[in-house]
């Protein structure tokens, strides 16, 4: 089996691992790098969700990269325009040939004795060039994960007494079959996060009607669907100008609303709560946006113009609070004794938690568990050699913080050049263990779930998170590579492959 050898491998090719590969070209146009990518296109997360109405949800002004902002006026678009965002920056900045499509790696192996990881998969061909399947392996000095962190294989469901006996279509969104037709059907969507409160009104413009079924409330918050602010800009400064100012607005509001959130839950949630009795109207019950929890201890649901809201109003879509008692031949028994009568159940349960894209992190042949590891300045992995992985903001739009990594991973990748250095690794010499998960900012379900998988937080910086973008970007690309904590050593072997080994063209 042939080797393939390269500087620097990016596994994943959505919105983290293009973002990531084009601060490489940017910043480190001297690095061999290329990219593994498990499907066969572009767009990870924004290529896998094809339910209706998928869209962002955070802003696009603060969701798009810093280096080639946003340009549209929606202010949550549509999951085709962002996957044709990731692909239109992928070919502008000459990525795209760097991509291998097709492989599922199984396991990343750091050898002390090469000093590089050696990753080992498979390739499977496009459908239409026929099922073929076969054995790949890959070396690299510096691995670089960009898989975000939930499976993309599966996502969470829960098992319902009776599930098995329901005669309808049951869905879950994260496999969403694109010839489905709900049109006049009777639709039920158990949950009540981002997915659901989106594909409650985009299916109720064809069902019979929808309705959404939550074992608690989220928050949800109306935005406007279009920024007219920047529309108006635009017509007296140039266009890059009125959507620059666009992003540092957003990220501002954005920062200022998370800290109330957490300064003043009472207040906020007053506030959050009169937008939907406003939304809804006099009479509605609200109660089935009233969550038992405050602002920001999960993730707020954003709709454009109030959609939702507008479905409900309209009678074409309802939302019930209550536990599900078991699953019939027709729909769903609740543990009040009611039942909801569906043609189509979605379950929108959320999302598996998975680290890596799944594959086994060893070295030297031993498993590395995740759990037992701190994470320096949210990039690094403590003890584990030559490996970052970018990960973004749980609290804000997940690509400022991916946009800092990898402008981080840039800096550290030249350092090494320049100091003639071939090993990097964080060593955490004062005991900062601590219990909490880079994801303790977030209470959800899919996060406790996978509490045993993620890395952990220490007890101070730079192996607790701050999750402040300001301090964050000021740190990450400004502040001294050199800080007694990360180690560096110069490699023992040679930087071009060995005999059996070849750089080779993409695959």
């Amino acid at each position: 089996m042939r080797t393939q050898h390269f500087d620097t491998l990016i596994i994943g090719a959505g919105l983290s691992g293009i973002g990531t590969a084009c601060h490489l070209m940017r910043d480190c146009p001297d690095t061999d790098f290329a990219i593994l990518e498990r499907r066969q296109q572009i767009g990870g997360t924004w290529d896998l969700f094809r339910y209706p109405g998928v869209r962002s949800d955070s802003d696009m002004f603060s969701f798009g990269f810093s280096f080639r902002p946003w340009n549209g006026l929606k202010t949550m678009a549509d999951g085709e325009s962002i996957r044709r965002y990731i692909e239109d920056t992928a070919a502008e900045y000459r990525v795209t040939n760097k991509i291998h499509f097709g492989v599922n790696l199984s396991e990343a192996n750091w050898d002390s004795a090469q000093q590089r990881w050696q990753l080992l998969g498979e390739r499977r061909s496009p459908a239409e060039e026929g099922a073929v399947i076969e054995p790949v392996q890959f070396t690299c000095n510096v691995l670089i994960s960009c898989t975000g962190y939930y499976d993309y294989q599966a996502g969470y469901q829960p098992e319902f007494s009776g599930m098995h006996d329901f005669q309808g279509q049951w869905i879950h969104p994260q496999h969403w079959p694109q010839d489905l037709d709900y049109e006049n059907k009777r639709v039920v969507v158990i949950g009540s996060g981002a997915t659901a409160v989106t594909l409650v009104p985009a299916m109720a413009e064809q069902a019979a009607h929808v309705t959404m079924l939550q074992r608690s409330p989220t928050y949800v918050l109306s935005v406007p669907a279009e920024d007219k602010l920047t529309h108006w800009l635009k017509q007296w400064i140039p266009e890059q100008w009125a959507y620059g100012m666009a992003r540092r607005r957003n990220i501002t509001l954005h920062r200022w609303m998370f800290k109330a959130a957490k300064r003043w839950p009472q207040l906020v949630r007053k506030l959050m709560l009169r937008g939907v009795r406003k939304a809804l109207g006099e009479g509605q019950n609200t109660t089935h946006f009233t969550p038992r929890y405050a602002p920001w201890d999960q993730r707020l649901c954003a709709i454009p113009d109030g959609d939702l809201f507008e479905a409900i109003n309209a009678g074409k879509a309802s939302v019930v609070t209550e536990e599900i008692d078991c699953i019939t031949e027709s729909g769903i028994r609740l543990k009040n004794g009611d039942h909801l009568p569906a043609d189509i159940i979605v379950s929108a349960t959320g999302l598996k938690l998975q680290l890596l894209g799944g594959l086994a992190l060893k070295l030297d042949g031993e498993t590395v568990d995740t759990r037992n590891r701190l994470t320096y300045k949210g990039v690094l992995m403590e003890g584990v050699p030559n490996m970052a992985w970018v990960f973004g903001y749980t609290n804000a739009a997940w690509t400022l913080k991916a946009d800092l990594a990898a402008g981080y991973i840039s800096r550290l990748l030249n350092h090494l050049r320049d100091t003639g250095q071939g090993q990097f690794i964080a060593v955490d010499k004062e005991n900062c263990v601590g219990d909490s998960s880079v994801m303790s900012a977030l209470q959800s379900g899919y996060v406790e779930r996978a509490d045993h998988l993620l890395p952990r937080q220490g007890t101070r910086y730079p192996w607790k998170l701050l999750n402040d973008y300001p301090k964050d970007r000021k740190i990450m690309l400004e502040a001294p590579i050199m800080d007694g904590i990360l180690k560096f050593s110069a490699s023992c072997v040679a930087e071009k492959p060995s005999a059996e080994e070849e750089t080779a063209p993409t695959g």
